[in-house]
């Protein structure tokens, strides 16, 4: 058995493609437009890693999609937590959970999936203005 991929359902497509590809710097491996279907796939991945993809499944068709409890996150490793998290914040994203502890911080989709990000490696020194940065709702 091969571990693919975690699909996600994405009600804005340009906003989810600036948050996963400007955001977190994944790319786009392929697309799926289905006219029949009404639906467009796409795959994204990390750039250095062609394993597990994030499938973006787009329904041409507005819905409404609840966060089920039984979901958790998608988790990535980053070279510098820091300079993740401040690229992120950069694009306007907001950093739910800051790396206070040099190894972990959370954000949300636009679709408010959540998103872990954790250092590569041991954890980075403590450092401001993330030491002292409280969370914003939730993670």
């Amino acid at each position: 058995m091969k571990y693919l991929h975690t699909m996600v359902r994405v009600r804005n497509l340009e906003a989810s493609l600036k948050f996963y590809c400007d955001g977190l710097g994944l790319k786009e491996s392929r697309r799926v437009d289905n006219e029949k279907g009404r639906f467009t796939l796409i795959f994204l991945s990390a750039p250095l890693d062609h394993g597990p993809e994030v499938e973006l499944t787009y329904n041409w068709d507005p819905e409404d999609y609840g966060i089920g409890r039984a979901f958790g996150h998608l988790a990535y490793e980053v070279d510098d937590i820091y300079a993740a998290c401040q690229h992120l914040m950069d694009q306007g994203i907001t950093i739910h959970r800051p790396p206070r502890d040099g190894r972990m911080a959370f954000v949300r989709s636009p679709d408010r999936i959540s998103v872990e990000l954790l250092q590569k490696g041991a954890a980075l020194p403590p450092q401001e203005p993330w030491a002292s940065m409280p969370n914003t709702g939730e993670w």
